[in-house]
């Protein structure tokens, strides 16, 4: 059962993610208590643990800030991303038995369905996919041998996705494929194809990013 304080984190996080909490906004205490029912403290404290994850800027005398959207930081967290999850892919390909195969299948048949109906002007289909698009990526690598990498990938692909979904970028059948790939080249175990696929994966997702933040600009 969660915890009054994860429970306050898990919503306030989602939250910022889906852009309720807008980028560079101002975390006002008062107000986030009357919308999130918890003491003052226990905001404080989720604020502080958002703040160490990137997602809340604390700023000295001013107080708590939604992070801001910048082309760089985007850049750097999807660079970050090709980096941690092409090498945990690569472990989890070595390492993964039978149950991290039947695990990736239920995945990616998840995220197929739903990537098969996307909308993005249907908040309910949109949290969908960004829960099953977690969970395919998080099945790709879950036999990698690392808890701290898993971790860090996990902070990473939350980050990435805040971009995704207030921009409302889905890339239609080009991701789709990309998905496929993956999973195929995953399942035969070839690690060089199959991380190939993911760097094209998210660089097309960066590119696609980019000019969307171009029309918004």
């Amino acid at each position: 059962m969660d915890t009054i304080g994860s429970s306050t984190y898990k919503k306030i996080k989602r939250d910022i993610i889906f852009g309720e909490l807008k980028p560079a906004s101002k975390l006002k205490l008062d107000e986030l208590k009357k919308n999130y029912p918890v003491s003052l403290s226990t905001i404080r404290e989720t604020l502080n643990r958002l703040s160490s994850e990137g997602f809340v800027i604390a700023e000295e005398q001013r107080g708590f800030f939604v992070s801001p959207f910048s082309k760089e930081d985007l850049i750097e967290i999807a660079n970050l991303r090709i980096l941690l999850e092409s090498y945990a892919l690569n472990l989890s390909l070595k390492n993964g038995d039978t149950d991290w195969e039947g695990n990736l299948v239920a995945a990616h048949h998840k995220l197929s369905l739903i990537e098969n109906k996307m909308d993005n002007k249907n908040k309910d289909i949109v949290e969908s996919w960004k829960k099953y698009d977690w969970e395919f990526h998080l099945a790709c690598i879950a036999a990698c041998g690392s808890k701290n990498l898993i971790s860090l990938h996990s902070n990473l692909f939350d980050r990435y996705l805040r971009y995704q979904i207030i921009l409302l970028q889905f890339r239609g059948d080009e991701a789709i494929d990309e998905h496929n790939q993956i999973y195929n080249f995953s399942l035969k175990r070839d690690a060089d194809s199959a991380i190939k696929f993911l760097k094209v994966h998210i660089e097309k997702g960066l590119e696609h990013a980019l000019a969307l933040f171009k029309e918004q600009t």
